[in-house]
């Protein structure tokens, strides 16, 4: 819509304005339909739904890319009429995106082809999200996701409301959570009218992060691999092109890498430069990503609520009650660990999964490359009562070690070995020792990090190979348990359990079997005594 309708004064009481059920003349009782400018947000979506797709995509990409090559005006009609297909598409999912607003709840039908009608009570929402991208900053427009506690992905989303209309429905979503009375001495309040009237003036800064702590993020975060299987099907081309213009600079790259005649420290050499080559440009691109997605962190806390700001091209804002949230986890990578730093997870219902990008998530709050202390700070602010800092992890069985050595190592190494004696290529067996020597020191760090305790009010794990990841949740929080045992866990008295969050499950294996039941009887013990609500 192109304005907001009438929010109407506020009391001296300060209460916030009732949208959604105010009297029946309020326009929001009607279908609405969203602003026009919605219409740049559809074509955007559909052009990044067609690139989500590139790996089935990629052989049609090669073969229209050379075909076009050879004769570009062959392909015009095929540009425009994909260019029209988006046009249209985008006018098709504007004409047909209404939302309404009635008895505390959100109603929105959406959908061309698929119709699609969403109805959300405020009482549902877990989140609300506002997200300001870049082309809506100059028009005052933002967009709204909401989701619920049983959602793996977003609910429903408003997708260009009116800045100021947008907060206040929010506010007014927050204010429909409210606890009955009665409620357990030993529950947290959960006053969200007072949550709902306060302003940014009354928000208290927990944690910003300065571009330093970006650019570490970015370093210790790149993940250059997977960047570079993506790229696997264009290889070729790139490799090509690269070398073509290397050579316009005096620089041949394939007699560089011609290994004929050359010492094992000069091909070591080359492959280090070649590596380098590749990782240097891509770890750029990892710390411009962590600067786009994280730009500006603040995360504040008003009340019960944490809120996250955040985004360079694209304003995330994300808020968090704090009785909802199900774990923290301390994450280190080995790169982290060398430098000092942390990344920390607030994480909420459903918050194992991984199409997001980490600056969108709406079930989790990530707080990037924090020192030590701040992340100390930042978990006792959350959880007082914890005993992370020092707590005794007790360690899981040798033989959580010896099964992978066994089972996995050995046979592979043997397999490998057998291959290269019948091709004749003794010579290469070092490289199959050293390699099989790595594998087993990763499977021992591995074990090493693994390790579990608990407290009376949380469960901690720990688990890791060169980094470490910690595991903090409160006991009352667990809503299953699984004991699972083989023949062989069995005859060696040992177990492995499962705790099962809404936030998703964290196992701990290999431990003694007395041990293992003994987490479970007393964490279901935990919930059944405590009956606090686990949301």
């Amino acid at each position: 819509m192109d304005k907001s309708p009438a929010l109407g004064e506020q009391e001296p009481t300060e209460q916030v304005p009732d949208i959604a059920s105010a009297d029946e003349n309020n326009s929001t009782h009607k279908w609405q339909r969203i602003s026009p400018i919605a219409l740049i947000y559809f074509v955007l979506m559909f052009i990044k739904n067609i690139f989500g797709n590139i790996v089935y995509l990629a052989p049609a990409i090669l073969i229209g890319y050379s075909k076009f090559s050879e004769d570009p005006a062959f392909w015009l009609p095929f540009v425009y009429g994909f260019s029209g297909l988006i046009a249209l598409s985008a006018m098709l999912s504007f004409y047909f995106f209404q939302y309404r607003l009635s008895n505390q709840q959100i109603e929105i039908r959406s959908g061309v082809f698929s119709k699609k009608y969403t109805n959300l009570p405020f009482s549902r929402i877990q989140n609300v999200e506002l997200s300001e991208p870049l082309y809506y900053r100059p028009f005052g427009y933002t967009c709204m996701q909401l989701d619920t506690a049983g959602s793996v992905k977003q609910e429903a989303k408003v997708v260009a409301l009116k800045k100021d209309f947008a907060e206040q429905l929010k506010h007014e979503i927050l204010a429909a959570h409210q606890q009955p009375d009665g409620t357990d001495e030993n529950n947290e309040s959960d006053d969200e009218s007072v949550t709902a009237k306060t302003t940014i003036a009354d928000e208290e800064v927990v944690d910003r992060r300065n571009l330093d702590d970006l650019v570490i993020h970015g370093l210790t975060n790149n993940r250059v691999w997977l960047f570079i299987g993506g790229l696997a099907p264009f290889i070729d081309n790139i490799s090509d092109k690269v070398s073509e213009w290397l050579l316009m600079f005096g620089v041949n790259v394939e007699q560089y890498f011609a290994f004929d005649g050359k010492s094992g420290w000069q091909i070591a050499t080359a492959a280090l430069s070649l590596a380098l080559l590749v990782m240097i440009p891509i770890t750029i691109f990892s710390i411009l990503g962590s600067i786009i997605a994280f730009h500006d962190f603040k995360l504040s806390k008003v009340g019960d609520r944490y809120i996250r700001r955040s985004g360079l091209f694209t304003k995330n804002e994300v808020t968090m009650r704090l009785s909802r949230l199900q774990m923290i986890v301390r994450q280190q990578d080995w790169l982290d660990v060398l430098l000092g730093r942390i990344n920390l997870k607030f994480e909420q219902s459903n918050a194992n999964y991984q199409q997001a990008q980490p600056g969108q998530l709406t079930n989790k709050i990530i707080v990037p490359s924090v020192t030590t202390k701040e992340c100390q700070h930042l978990i006792n602010d959350a959880y007082p009562e914890n005993n992370l800092e020092n707590i005794q992890f007790s360690p899981v069985s040798v033989r959580l070690l010896v099964r992978n050595v066994l089972l996995f190592l050995l046979p592979f190494t043997a397999f490998i070995s057998a291959l290269f004696v019948i091709k004749d290529k003794t010579d290469s067996l070092i490289f199959v020792a050293i390699a099989a020597c790595f594998i087993c020191f990763l499977m021992y760090m591995n074990y090493r990090r693994w390790g579990y305790a608990k407290d009376d009010n949380f469960i901690y794990v720990r688990k890791g190979c060169l980094g470490v990841d910690y595991y903090v949740f409160p006991i009352y929080k667990v809503q299953q348990t699984t004991f699972k045992q083989s023949w062989f866990l069995k005859r060696k008295q040992l177990c492995s359990v499962q705790f099962i969050l809404a936030a998703g499950a964290v196992n701990v294996p290999y431990v003694k079997q007395a041990d293992g039941l003994n987490l479970i009887d007393e964490s279901l013990y935990e919930v059944e005594y405590s009956k606090r609500n686990w949301m």
